[in-house]
């Protein structure tokens, strides 16, 4: 193509381009713009940058004038200096993240999340009832010194609930607990590179696990002291066990259907999307974590209090996940 016909199919893309990376240089700054002019000159910023930047190496390959090499050569400076350099602050994206960006992740694998909540909840009702009915049925899931460990730690007479006698400090305990919650959500994850079928393990077993306990302790007439320490941190805790299902699930889905992609590239790509709702994740069991040491131990509170605390956490879930974020 000779470069009369390459400059005139392109002059129009050049000189849009130019004219935004001249309007962001005076602005000195994409929070000094207001949102409307904000929206058009970065609209499709990325895209124009790559696609100036194959015009600069078509130009050099076809050997054009140098006047024009030049021209492309600080179009693409310029871009690549607005596209890289000129971040948002990092608080305020983590800001973002934590108010909207979190949940509309959330939102966008709903059905992931929904298939692990009815896995995890299911199996956990449902092997509660069925202790309810037949006590002894804890012991197929609960070792006999497990269960006797659960009915002292849980004991009427206790001072601090929810650990052994011996245990240590509250800071040594929030350690202990991240500890165990994090490794419990990382191992959920990490299992659906097994086509999805470590994430089910994990899931199916924590909630027939933390159900055979929880019936247990309620029918052995220990269900008021076990409730209102649980109560607190529940909503943290077990919603963060249903998004690490959800994304493992998600990453096994890629696994046994990675389309036209590779399988190892589906992976990739899956577990790159997904980040956000790991950062999240994390977030919510370190909570956890500080909610179970500080304030779930404790006995000071009534019960009462302590489960009208747990049901407006819940309460708050359910509306950050359905609704934060939906409008920018």
């Amino acid at each position: 193509m000779k470069q009369e016909r390459f400059e005139r199919e392109h002059r129009e893309l050049w000189t849009g381009f130019e004219e935004s990376v001249g309007a962001l240089s005076r602005a000195r700054g994409l929070s000094r713009l207001a949102p409307d002019e904000r929206e058009r000159l970065c609209a499709n910023f990325d895209a124009r940058y790559r696609q100036i930047c194959q015009h600069l190496a078509l130009s050099r390959a076809r050997r054009y004038s140098l006047e024009l090499q030049h021209r492309l050569n600080q179009l693409a400076l310029e871009g690549h200096r607005h596209l890289y350099a000129a971040r948002s602050p990092i608080l305020r994206d983590i800001a973002y993240f934590l108010v909207a960006g979190f949940a509309q992740a959330f939102r966008r694998r709903w059905r992931f999340m929904a298939v692990s909540g009815l896995l995890f909840f299911g199996t956990g009702i449902g092997i509660a009832l069925a202790i309810a009915a037949d006590p002894d049925l804890v012991y197929s899931m609960v070792s006999a010194e497990d269960v006797i460990q659960y009915e002292e730690m849980y004991a009427t007479d206790r001072d601090v609930l929810g650990r052994e006698r011996e245990s240590e400090s509250d800071f040594a305990m929030f350690g202990y607990y991240i500890y165990n919650n994090v490794s419990i959500g990382f191992r959920t994850y990490a299992g659906g590179l097994l086509f999805g079928l470590g994430t089910l393990f994990y899931v199916l077993f924590n909630g027939l696990y933390i159900g055979a306990v929880a019936g247990h302790l309620t029918t052995s007439g220990l269900g008021e002291p076990f409730w209102s320490f649980v109560s607190g941190h529940s909503a943290l805790e077990l919603t963060a066990i249903v998004i690490f299902g959800g994304v493992g699930l998600t990453l096994g889905a890629s696994a046994i259907s990675p389309g036209k992609k590779r399988r190892w590239r589906a992976l990739r790509d899956t577990a790159r999307d997904t980040l956000p709702l790991v950062y999240g994740g994390t977030v919510m069991l370190f909570l956890a974590a500080f909610v179970e040491a500080y304030w779930s131990s404790t006995t000071w509170p009534p019960p009462a209090f302590k489960y009208g605390v747990g049901i407006a956490f819940w309460c708050l879930h359910g509306a950050y996940f359905g609704l934060a974020g939906r409008r920018r």
